[in-house]
């Protein structure tokens, strides 16, 4: 039987969402872009972490305005989205909250300049239900070169 892949992605900055696109190339997986009504997050990422911590603090998360197809028809989900403060984007944590009992394959990719912090260790405690394999970061720098590590980390767990 064929494993059913979904890759979705929220990327503020856009660096997220060329990895999801050169990882959309690797897998030919169904990609789907998570999206935020337009004015959640200020242009400047100072402002922009700072509208997150405050989310995180009241536990408010961001709505999500994608159409989503049903994600429990999928058996692998590839979640993409930019390092926040060493925490998952809480775009993506709005995402995770709706993967709650799904019990498939999670991987996190993700992008950040160069310090994921604990990440992945977020990422998981917030799929605790889920299948959850390592993941792959990269910088903005490391994009021209993506297809290799992506490929190798597809192929790790597929």
């Amino acid at each position: 039987m064929a494993t059913k892949v979904l890759i979705v992605d929220y990327s503020w900055s856009g660096n997220t969402a060329k990895l999801a696109t050169a990882l959309q190339r690797v897998t030919g997986a169904t990609q789907v872009e998570l999206t935020v009504p337009a004015g959640t997050f200020p242009q400047d990422m100072y402002a922009t972490s700072d509208v997150a911590n405050q989310q995180l603090a009241s536990g408010d998360l961001p709505e999500l305005t994608s159409k989503l197809p049903d994600l429990a028809e999928f058996d692998t989900i590839l979640v993409g989205g930019p390092v926040w403060s060493g925490k998952v984007a809480t775009p993506v944590r709005s995402l995770l909250r709706q993967l709650a009992t799904y019990t498939g394959t999670l991987a996190p990719f993700y992008t950040d300049a160069g310090t994921p912090d604990d990440y992945e260790a977020d990422f998981a405690s917030l799929a605790p239900q889920a299948n959850v394999v390592p993941g792959l970061g990269l910088t903005a720098g490391d994009l021209a070169t993506a297809d290799q590590p992506l490929t190798t980390w597809w192929d790790s767990f597929k």
